[in-house]
């Protein structure tokens, strides 16, 4: 149960959260608790999901990478939760199958063929565990895969954008509410 209210409002008043809302939808057929969760501190939720928005949207990076970043940085840092809200992503707002994705959780980067991805995912990665120690060879990696300065500061931003909502959604304990198929996916270890 999570540890603070759900807030599921019977109207949605603000345009910019109504956006929001109409956005999560397309990509996950329905709002999941974690926007819920959110709406507990409805001052920041339209800036925060609005800065989410414009990351996977205006950078050099696409969706689907970036659902790629989000499932393994997500199951990086333990949280079924999110992991299966980026598998979702990539599964049903994405079009991926169903069985790619599932292997992708289980797996890692070992279920990755683009060189392109791979790249990323290991950046993303590191990033993630140790950011003070990324070198040089990292970053190159990036460029000589297509990214400039601005997909490698998109990349790292969107890193930090999962980590923030996997601390959110582990410490509130958010309820779980994706199929148990990801959940489990995400639990496996690769």
């Amino acid at each position: 149960m999570a540890r603070v209210k759900i807030i599921k409002p019977d109207t949605i008043d603000d345009p910019a959260v109504a956006g929001i809302f109409e956005w999560v939808t397309q990509m996950e057929g329905s709002v999941p608790n974690h926007f819920f969760v959110e709406m507990n501190f409805p001052e920041y939720f339209p800036a925060k999901l609005g800065a989410t928005k414009i990351l996977w949207e205006a950078g050099e990076l696409d969706m689907t990478e970036i659902q790629h970043v989000g499932i393994l940085v997500s199951k990086d840092n333990g949280c079924a939760y999110c992991t299966a809200a980026f598998c979702t992503i990539l599964n049903y707002g994405l079009g991926a199958e169903e069985d790619y994705v599932a292997t992708l959780a289980e797996m890692g980067i070992a279920a990755v063929e683009s060189p392109r991805l791979n790249a990323i995912l290991k950046y993303a990665l590191k990033v993630n565990r140790d950011p003070a120690g990324v070198d040089d060879s990292e970053i190159a990696a990036l460029r000589e895969n297509g990214l400039t300065d601005k997909g490698i500061v998109q990349l790292t931003h969107v890193v930090s954008d999962f980590g923030s909502y996997n601390r959110l959604n582990l410490a509130l304990q958010t309820d779980y509410d994706y199929r148990d198929l990801w959940r489990s996916a995400a639990l496996k270890d690769g």
